[in-house]
């Protein structure tokens, strides 16, 4: 695969993730499946096309800018428990400053977890996945990939930010952003049932990821 067959699959990994959001394509697709049957769908979407991203780049020319080296090997085998820890206490929780939040109308600023630290957790374990993939991956087509994807994650929090102000209303967004950095930094978790689950979710998550690795994307992590 050449450089352009590179950049056609990154162009169809951005349509593919921003066209389904779009309401005329939203709406009805909800409508028939469900929000749910959405989700899911969107998600296993997004799955999908980030693998055939990741093989795209595996196959485009190949251009070193710096050769791996063992600690950057351990570097993401360690940072990468970290950011399935992020993820398993971000998702399913009460953030009314992110998208794919729940209970939103339940979220209290002084007992907020995660999101006391991190607004977006789910875009910041993007960000970090994609930076901690890019140290052993030097080669032009991987930075590039890498690059990309955590800048879409980081960037992303910046324009979530942006809607979610204008939809909350600036004197809503103020004040829960102001109570926010007033709670504690340590706070002992809602449910302490919860929060082990989460442990053993990011666990899990975790172990099928070093398990996949090899089989799906080609490269043995362990």
């Amino acid at each position: 695969m050449g450089w352009t067959g590179f950049a056609a699959v990154f162009a169809a990994f951005f349509l593919t993730h921003s066209l389904p959001l779009r309401p005329a394509v939203r709406g009805p697709v909800t409508a028939l499946i469900g929000a749910r049957g959405f989700g899911m769908a969107y998600s296993a979407l997004s799955l999908v096309m980030l693998a055939l991203l990741i093989w795209a780049a595996g196959q485009a020319p190949f251009l070193m800018l710096w050769p791996q080296a063992p600690w950057q090997v351990t570097a993401v085998q360690a940072g990468m428990f970290v950011v399935c820890l992020v993820a398993a206490f971000g998702l399913g929780r009460p953030n009314p400053f992110s998208f794919g939040g729940m209970h939103n109308d339940r979220f209290d600023p002084a007992r907020a977890g995660i999101v006391r630290h991190l607004r977006h957790p789910v875009l910041a374990a993007l960000g970090f996945w994609a930076l901690l993939h890019m140290l052993p991956n030097g080669d032009l087509a991987h930075v590039i990939l890498f690059g990309v994807l955590g800048g879409f994650g980081f960037m992303g929090m910046r324009l979530v930010d942006r809607r979610k102000r204008r939809q909350m209303g600036k004197e809503e967004w103020m004040r829960l952003r102001r109570a926010l950095a007033a709670a504690p930094r340590l706070q002992p978790p809602l449910s302490w049932t919860g929060a082990v689950l989460r442990v053993v979710l990011a666990a899990a998550v975790y172990s099928a990821l070093v398990w996949l690795h090899g089989p799906v994307i080609g490269v043995v992590v362990m």
